[in-house]
This record gives C-alpha cells, sequence and structure tokens, in this order.
C-alpha cells in the first residue's frame, strides 16, 4: 500500500525572496546558460543549491556540495527560507500551453511525503533505468545538504477521483500561498490542505494504490541509497524517520490534462550513412509517404502536412523522418504495414513492449539500419534528443545531424501498463509538460 505523509514544508519568504526569481527548473532541465540566468536573477536563486557551479579549484573543503549546504543553513538561519508552521499536503496547480499548439491546459496533483519502497515491494513501480553518474551527484547533494528540492513526479490511477475532490475544494475556498509564472509561461499555484480531516481522507485514498514514477527516477533510486546510508548509521531502526520518505508529487491519471510530449530523435555521426540504405531496409517493413519540396515556402507547407499526417496516422504505428538532403529534399512518414511480423523485427522484446513506437524505431530501425545499439544511445554518441519538431528539423538543415526521426508521444495508460509489468521503455520515451518546480516546496531530513 502507499503511504503517504502531510509534512512541514520549507519554502521561500516572497518578501525577501520573491518566487518568480528563485525558483527553477528540475536539475536535469538546466543548460549551463539557464544555470547563469538563474545565478543573475536573485542572490538567493536556487540554482546555488540545485545545480551550483563546479569551479577548477574546488577541494574536499570548498565544493559544490559543501557551498550548497552552507547556503541551505544560510538561508534558514536569515529567514530567506521558513518551515510551515503545521505539517500539511499541498494542493499543486499548473495553467500551460502545450508546446507547439494554442491549446490550454490545466494539470494538478497534490505534493506529499511518499514512504519510500524497493521496487520489489510492488508499490512504486519505475518505467526506465537510471545512471550511475546523476545518482552519485545527487546522492552528494543530499547527504551534504539534507535537504530534498526537487519533486518526485509520481501517477497513480483513481477513477473515483477522490482526492480531486478535495482539490476542488481547497482551490475554490482559500487563496493560493504561492503563485508565480516561470520562464516558459506556465503559472504555478500551491494551496495548502491542513485540515485533518481531509489530511486523513487523502492518505484514505492514496492507501490501496500503486505509484508509478513519471519523473525523478535518478533522485527516487537516491532517496533509498541516502535511507540506505541512514538506516546503517542509525543506533535502531525508525520507520517514522525523515529519511524514510521523499518529497513526491501525486498526479491522477485519470484526471485532466495530463500532458506527455514525443521526444524526436537526432542522429549524426554515423560512419558510411546512406539515406537510400534505410529506406531499402525498411522496404519490407513499412509503407512510406513523400513530403517533397524545393523552397522555404515549399518546406513549411510540407513540414506542416507532414505533421499532421504522423499524429493523424498514430493508430497505424507511424514513424516520421527527415533526412540530409541527397537527392532530394523531403519528408518521409513510415507505417508498419499490416500483419508485419513485430516477434521477427523485435524479436529481442517483450511482446508489450512491441507496441511501443519509440522501441518500434530503437529496435526496428535505429540499431538494424544504422547500427546504433542501446549503449551507444544511452551514452548519446550517436543520438541526441528534441521535444521540438522544428529544433529536430534545424538539426538537419544546420548540418549538425544526419537524419531526424519524429514520434508520437506514448499513451499515459501505456507508461503505467509498462511500469506495473515491471518493465522498462527506452531512455527519453516520455516527456511529462510542464515539468514541475524545483524549491515550490522543500523537504527537510533532520539529522
Amino acid at each position: 500500500m502507499a503511504q503517504v505523509f502531510p509534512f512541514r514544508a520549507y519554502r521561500f519568504n516572497p518578501s525577501l525572496a520573491p518566487f518568480d526569481r528563485v525558483l527553477t527548473q528540475p536539475y536535469d532541465k538546466i543548460s549551463p546558460e539557464r544555470q547563469a540566468e538563474y545565478y543573475a536573477m536573485h542572490p538567493q536563486n536556487l540554482i546555488a543549491v540545485e545545480k551550483g557551479r563546479v569551479f577548477p579549484d574546488d577541494s574536499p573543503q570548498n565544493n559544490v556540495y559543501t557551498r550548497a549546504a552552507a547556503n541551505v543553513d544560510e538561508w534558514i538561519r536569515d529567514h530567506i527560507i521558513l518551515q510551515d508552521p503545521a505539517p500539511a499536503f499541498y494542493a499543486y496547480a499548473q495553467e500551460f500551453i502545450v508546446p507547439g499548439s494554442s491549446e490550454k491546459s490545466a494539470r494538478r496533483g497534490f505534493i506529499g511525503a511518499g514512504r519510500l519502497e524497493e521496487y520489489s515491494a510492488g508499490v512504486i513501480f519505475r518505467h526506465e533505468h537510471t545512471l550511475s553518474g546523476p545518482k552519485a551527484d545527487r546522492l552528494e547533494l543530499l547527504r551534504h545538504t539534507r535537504l530534498h528540492t526537487g519533486q518526485l513526479f509520481m501517477l497513480y490511477s483513481d477513477a473515483q477521483q477522490r482526492v480531486e475532490g478535495i482539490l476542488d475544494e481547497t482551490q475554490s475556498s482559500s487563496t493560493p500561498v504561492t503563485e508565480l509564472t516561470d520562464e516558459y509561461g506556465v503559472i504555478h499555484r500551491l494551496w495548502m490542505i491542513a485540515d485533518p480531516k481531509h489530511v486523513e481522507a487523502i492518505q484514505h485514498a492514496m492507501a490501496d494504490q500503486k505509484l508509478v514514477i513519471a519523473d525523478g527516477h535518478h533522485r527516487y533510486e537516491t532517496a533509498l541509497n541516502y535511507r540506505s546510508q541512514r538506516r546503517a548509521s542509525a543506533s535502531s531502526p525508525d520507520p517514522n524517520a525523515d529519511y524514510e520518505r521523499s518529497m513526491m508529487t501525486f498526479v491522477n491519471t485519470r484526471g485532466r490534462d495530463l500532458v506527455i510530449l514525443a521526444g524526436h530523435r537526432v542522429v549524426a555521426n554515423v560512419l558510411d550513412f546512406s539515406w537510400s540504405a534505410v529506406r531499402r531496409y525498411l522496404e519490407p517493413w513499412f509503407s512510406s509517404e513523400v513530403f517533397p519540396f524545393a523552397g522555404d515556402l515549399e518546406k513549411q507547407r510540407a513540414s506542416a502536412k507532414f505533421l499532421t499526417r504522423l499524429a493523424a496516422t498514430a493508430k497505424q504505428r507511424s514513424i516520421g523522418a527527415y533526412p540530409a538532403a541527397e537527392s532530394q529534399r523531403a519528408f518521409y512518414l513510415f507505417h508498419l504495414r499490416p500483419g508485419a511480423d513485430l516477434a521477427q523485427l523485435l524479436h529481442s522484446v517483450s511482446p508489450l513492449q512491441r507496441d511501443l513506437d519509440v522501441v518500434l524505431l530503437h529496435d526496428g530501425v535505429l540499431e538494424p539500419a544504422l547500427g546504433i545499439t542501446l549503449q551507444a544511445a544511452t551514452k548519446e554518441m550517436n543520438l541526441t534528443y528534441e521535444r521540438e519538431a522544428a529544433a529536430a528539423i534545424a538539426a538537419v538543415d544546420s548540418g549538425r545531424a544526419q537524419v531526424s526521426f519524429f514520434l508520437n508521444p506514448v499513451a499515459v495508460e501505456k507508461v503505467v501498463e509498462i511500469a506495473t509489468s515491471n518493465e522498462v521503455m527506452p531512455q527519453k520515451s516520455t516527456d511529462f509538460y510542464p515539468k514541475l518546480l524545483s524549491g515550490i516546496t522543500m523537504y527537510r531530513i533532520e539529522p
């Protein structure tokens, strides 16, 4: 059973640190350029803790982790961040425009402290593998600061939408304690839920839920590793210790506006790359549509038609491609042929995963036709990822890429099905949008 608890969050004091100038995107979404922008926004921007600068003369006594810890202690001492007076859950709502469209959406969930569970317990499930480097970095940061700043994005499925009723009542009866618009135009609002009846009702509604990690796999496994270290050094077991829990945002898959964006694949540095050879390989398995163009105006029209058709033919297992020019400039759309034997094409993956377009691309195209193995993809030796189709197209036009492949987004139901079957998807198969802001609430672990 999933156990969730209210907690006394630390939050920025808006009179000293305005929310829109101190909160950040998750650490793994912060580029060097964005890092510099955050540093310039405010002296107490969370960037100094979330993803601080590394200097050539760093030492064991003075480094990115020790500076982060010193910042946390200073901010608490100087009331830059304040701890809420009573334990609470936190209603969290986000209003946004879906990228690439004019569609307005509003996603919501609640923040609480969730009990950490081993995957083998059958309570919390992952849908992707993790890498050792990011976990080592996050563990050092957590050991030094004892502060969870980033949200673990957890999915649950409650057709009765019991928590949603509490969120409705909270949002209609009180004003947000936090409200800001981030750099992507996403509006974030936060309300406290401290009433004992509501707290108990949320805990009861979540008790029979299975939880799937949508975003934050590295941070979740870091929290498990930290818990193991603290358990080993404790004089006696304490199931209610702070380190037995981690800060999580819970979102109902049966709620509204749970958006997953596609992750387009950009291919570069493939030896002896030949688009005509790729097409010959794909011919037995896929039928194709070609969208040729000559000038820039025709290209815009062809691109728009190509992307529209990609979305419209999702049920046909369609994959798009835009190669560097050989004999003609064109976009290509490949449809899996009716009756294609996926057990033969995708012989090394499970039947459940054969239903995923991203697996069809990786195991049915990238590896056999281009030699891009899973290991190479994980190391991003030949493969990078773009959220926006325009960026993937630009990568080819600029000469940075040899070909870009375009996918439809995976359905959230498929993510849950894969995860709860104890299987994982290829890296960057999902892009839940928008991201949960780091620092909107923070969870402090006692020494």
